[in-house]
């Protein structure tokens, strides 16, 4: 039954089977992240036994408890090892966006947002990872995470991650920032406007972006008297607003959008939202709706959790590599949507999302690795039942 669906969807009149799925996604690790090992073992047989562990969301331990042909642990551990930090840093774009040029078109603009992601730690921290804890607000019961800043596509039905990187202790936000925008460079698009949240409010952001001419849009902080008063009013508006910060004092152009909350959390009267813009020539309400768009990122963390292999490993390395894998498999199943599931018609392309969705992806992706890779399917009981 999905499969007519599938050839209904179809464009080409084929049909999208599993073997493309898994293909697609190995391809993209192989093509750039070459790892020395001899004897039998294929690279390719490794990379497949960390993607079931991703779409089956289980650790190295468990996996081999689920397939019988796959590579041992003591055998997957030893060769990840030989990964370096480093090296994925500067490659992780590349696999992240191998496919994505089908669909992102060279010279046109998108609108981009950067954001952090946290992952969070229960392990001791030793001199392998300390660089790498990050010690933020308290969630689900620990302080200390493995942190990542993505930039992502928000224009609506190209929603790719096209770069996470690593957080080190000690490394300024301008820094990343100037990471991606490489990024984006490299890939040959224009920025139609880059949104960023409050952690991005600071002097130092501003005035790199502003010396780029990169468009940006980043809510403000209600935290001084001047901004307060600002923020006060009942129409939908511009200002200015002096950010005094030694040992020079910076403008800010902000637009001001009023929200009416209508009894919303018990609250009535109105609410108003400023942001820091640069480079737009928009009114204040398409500025609020184009940042809003950048929610659409939530969306993406959502499915890689879903995606995202178990792990307690204190080396940093492996669960940077484990991150962009849970990225790419949404990036390759967004890039089938428009491959396979784009209806041929006038005006813009759009994509059907509800004929196949990310789970039915997954669950294509782990039926091909349990079906090459034998999932056990009986085990001998220490006891016969009685009869």
């Amino acid at each position: 039954m999905v499969h007519s669906t599938w050839e209904l969807a179809s464009k080409a009149n084929s049909v999208l089977r599993r073997k493309e799925c898994c293909d697609r996604v190995v391809r993209s690790l192989n093509q750039y992240i070459t790892i020395p090992i001899q004897g039998k073992l294929l690279q390719t047989d490794l990379f497949k036994t960390l993607i079931a562990m991703a779409v089956n969301h289980s650790s190295i331990h468990s996996i081999g408890k689920c397939l019988t042909h796959i590579p041992c642990e003591t055998s997957v551990r030893y060769h990840l090892k030989k990964l370096k930090i480093d090296d994925l840093e500067q490659i992780n774009s590349s696999i992240l966006s191998h496919y994505v040029s089908t669909v992102l078109k060279k010279g046109l603009s998108y609108q981009f947002a950067i954001d952090y992601t946290h992952d969070c730690y229960y392990g001791k921290t030793v001199e392998e990872n300390e660089s790498y804890i990050i010690r933020n607000k308290l969630k689900k019961s620990t302080t200390e995470f493995h942190s990542y800043i993505t930039l992502y596509v928000t224009t609506r039905n190209h929603q790719f991650t096209l770069a996470v990187f690593p957080i080190r202790q000690g490394q300024s936000k301008v820094h990343y920032l100037a990471q991606c925008l490489d990024v984006i460079k490299n890939l040959g698009l224009q920025i139609e406007v880059l949104c960023l949240d409050r952690e991005f409010y600071s002097k130092k952001v501003f005035l790199f972006l502003e010396e780029c001419s990169t468009p940006f849009i980043i809510p403000v902080r209600r935290h001084s008297k001047q901004m307060k008063i600002l923020l006060k009013g009942s129409k939908f508006r511009f200002g200015t607003y002096i950010m005094k910060n030694k040992p020079i004092n910076i403008s800010l152009k902000i637009a001001i959008v009023v929200k009416y909350l209508m009894g919303k959390g018990g609250k009535k009267g109105e609410h108003n939202l400023g942001y820091v813009y640069h480079g737009l020539k928009w009114n204040p309400e398409k500025i609020h709706n184009a940042y809003r768009s950048r929610f659409s990122i939530e969306s993406s963390y959502r499915m890689r959790n879903q995606v995202k292999p178990k792990t307690s490993s204190r080396n940093p390395v492996i669960r940077y590599l484990f991150t962009i894998i849970s990225f790419l498999l949404k990036n390759i199943w967004l890039v089938l949507l428009w491959t396979y599931f784009s209806p041929l018609k006038r005006g813009l392309k759009t994509i059907n999302r509800r004929v196949f969705r990310f789970e039915i992806f997954t669950f294509l992706v782990w039926e091909f690795i349990k079906h090459n890779y034998k999932c056990i399917c009986s085990i001998v009981p220490f006891n016969r039942p009685i009869k």
